[in-house]
């Protein structure tokens, strides 16, 4: 969901407003598809982030910066190179299209004053960011060769060339009433697409509060319409025009039951009732807000991960089912046996190749019943025999093994449990590339640990409770054990859930005694750190830190642990939100 042109006028607008006459202090790229300009005004700081992400190309303000890769890619580097240190000419918007054009004057050769202009195309899949220099491309994050397009070539050192030209009336220059009579030349469309086709930078969620402030249905077709329903859409459009400008925006974002965002827009909307709509007080704001319920700032390699865990689950599950299938089976190998007795007894009673099935007493019945047996063909009855028998020690053997693979199985399947639980807590990229490296050691992700670079170890979380006693928890495995080997006091306390996947939770409390206040506080962090997050009554065990060991060749973050007491925990919510929100290692 992004905005439409005509919803983006007053937010270039705002960032012109607001960023003018800034200098480009420093430029990060987040992630192969975001960058973020850093950018000073005099006694301000701004944080311009740059998105082409498919579903979500953006521009916009946000209040905190992101978190940069550790190594910066060849298109920021170039930008570094090209625009660090410049200031913003202006900022302007190509014709109502979703093209917006950044002029950044820097100091080129001789000292002389030289214009270049980053170009942001957020146009869906087609959305790019290109640096160029007197209508010549100096770089750009995505190249378009011959191979993806024969008409519009993004290369450096080519010219560029703007998207092709909409044959559609600009509504901010052209009066509504002759926008209004030229969709008349529409009549076998519906009402909101004849809006799009005639109107330069309308889209859906525009065109269909245009028609809903005429009083009438998007999909009714324009050959319906009669001059009344003309004139009300007259009066309709001036209405959202007007409410586009600068003076007049109200930014509000609509959502469902669900929260998930439905539309965006500059103005009000009115065409979603009963569903939930907010508003802000900047375009920047409402666009940061939408970011994070879309996911487009979510940490390029989270959702990868996501998605492979996931896999490995649903594999590891339809593996466990497999195996107890057999094992169900292996259970039944006397059935296997007693039939290779029964063939053995009555063998010179039956001829050879003659019968694919016979019924015989079954000598093992006390009631004197028969045991249908069958038979192959191909087999004589004594290597029919022996295939029983060979059947019943394979079962049997099979047995032993199933139960060590259904272990494992169910020990995989935890400890996927644990990265999937990892995931959600991790929101750096040192945490992330830390369970990157655990999947690579693990054979679960087929990718080269890369060189250790500059990037700074991660942090677990990190809370004061009321008494100050601090409260340490574990965001991975990785971290987990470090946690509670390394950084932990063999006397502290240790805290995690019972037989249910979640963070190690360290009291730094050594030899001085616990209020049962902070342990229940710590017990609840734990169950919040885990899979069972949001349930009543969650069992927390908790024991010293010097019961708590680590078998050799254990998956990280696995131990096992005695002398332990258990907790069951009903978090409150109120007072835990209060707490979280203190990380004393954010």
């Amino acid at each position: 969901m992004s905005l439409d042109g005509f919803s983006m006028s007053p937010l270039i607008a705002e960032l012109n407003q607001h960023l003018s006459g800034s200098r480009v202090d420093k430029i990060t790229q987040l992630n192969k598809q975001s960058i973020l300009l850093n950018l000073r005004q005099p006694g301000q700081t701004y944080n311009l982030h740059i998105s082409i992400n498919a579903q979500t190309p953006v521009i916009h303000i946000i209040r905190k910066p992101m978190e940069n890769l550790p190594e910066p890619p060849v298109f920021c580097m170039v930008l570094r190179k090209q625009i660090e240190g410049g200031r913003i000419a202006q900022i302007r918007q190509h014709s109502l299209d979703r093209l917006v054009i950044i002029d950044i004057d820097v100091i080129g050769a001789g000292g002389l004053i030289v214009t270049k202009s980053l170009v942001v195309e957020l146009m869906g899949k087609y959305s790019n960011m290109i640096l160029l220099q007197e209508g010549k491309i100096i770089d750009a994050l995505r190249k378009v060769g011959h191979t993806n397009s024969r008409v519009r070539l993004v290369l450096p050192g080519f010219e560029y060339t703007l998207p092709p030209n909409q044959d559609k009336l600009d509504i901010f220059s052209v009066p509504a009433s002759e926008c209004i009579e030229a969709l008349k030349a529409l009549p076998e469309l519906a009402l909101s697409k004849a809006i799009i086709n005639t109107c330069l930078g309308l889209g859906p969620v525009s065109a269909k509060e245009i028609a809903f402030g005429a009083g009438l249905d998007p999909t009714i077709l324009v050959s319906n319409l009669e001059q009344a329903d003309f004139t009300a859409l007259v009066s309709s459009l001036e209405e959202i025009v007007l409410s586009c400008k600068k003076e007049s925006i109200k930014p509000t974002l609509v959502l469902d039951e669900n929260k998930k965002l439905l539309a965006l827009a500059a103005f009000p909307l009115h065409i979603y009732p009963g569903k939930t709509t907010q508003t802000f007080a900047s375009m920047s704001e409402m666009l940061e807000f939408s970011g994070k319920l879309s996911g487009h700032t979510t940490l390029p390699d989270k959702e990868r991960f996501k998605k492979l865990i996931h896999t490995e689950l649903i594999r590891a599950q339809n593996k466990a089912q497999v195996l107890q299938e057999e094992l169900a089976q292996a259970h039944n190998a006397e059935e296997y046996k007693i039939r290779g007795d029964v063939l053995m007894t009555y063998q010179y009673e039956l001829t050879d190749h003659e019968l694919t099935e016979t019924e015989l007493p079954d000598i093992y019945s006390e009631t004197g019943a028969s045991i249908k047996i069958k038979l192959d063909k191909r087999l004589t009855i004594i290597q029919n025999m022996q295939a029983y028998y060979h059947k019943y020690d394979k079962l049997k053997r099979a047995q032993a093994l199933l139960l060590v693979q259904i272990k494992n199985c169910a020990d995989n399947h935890a400890y996927l449990n644990s990265i999937e639980n990892s995931l959600e807590s991790s929101t750096k990229l040192a945490e992330l590339n830390e369970i990157k490296t655990e999947l690579i050691s693990t054979g679960y992700l087929n990718e080269h640990v890369k060189k250790k670079t500059m990037e700074k170890p991660s942090k677990p979380f990190k809370f004061s409770a009321p008494d100050k006693m601090i409260i340490l928890v574990g965001k991975n495995n990785l971290q987990n054990d470090k946690l509670t080997f390394k950084t932990a006091h063999h006397n502290d306390i240790w805290l995690h859930t019972k037989d249910i996947p979640g963070s190690h939770v360290i009291i730094r409390c050594e030899n001085d005694p616990v209020s049962e206040e902070t342990l229940a506080l710590a017990a609840d962090i734990a169950a919040h750190f885990s899979k069972a997050q949001g349930s009543s009554k969650i069992p927390v065990d908790y024991t010293r830190c010097r019961y708590v060991k680590k078998p050799a060749g254990a998956k990280p973050g696995f131990v096992i642990f005695t002398n332990q007491k258990t907790l069951y925990q009903t978090p409150d919510t109120e007072t835990l939100t209060a707490i979280l929100a203190k990380d004393l290692n954010a």
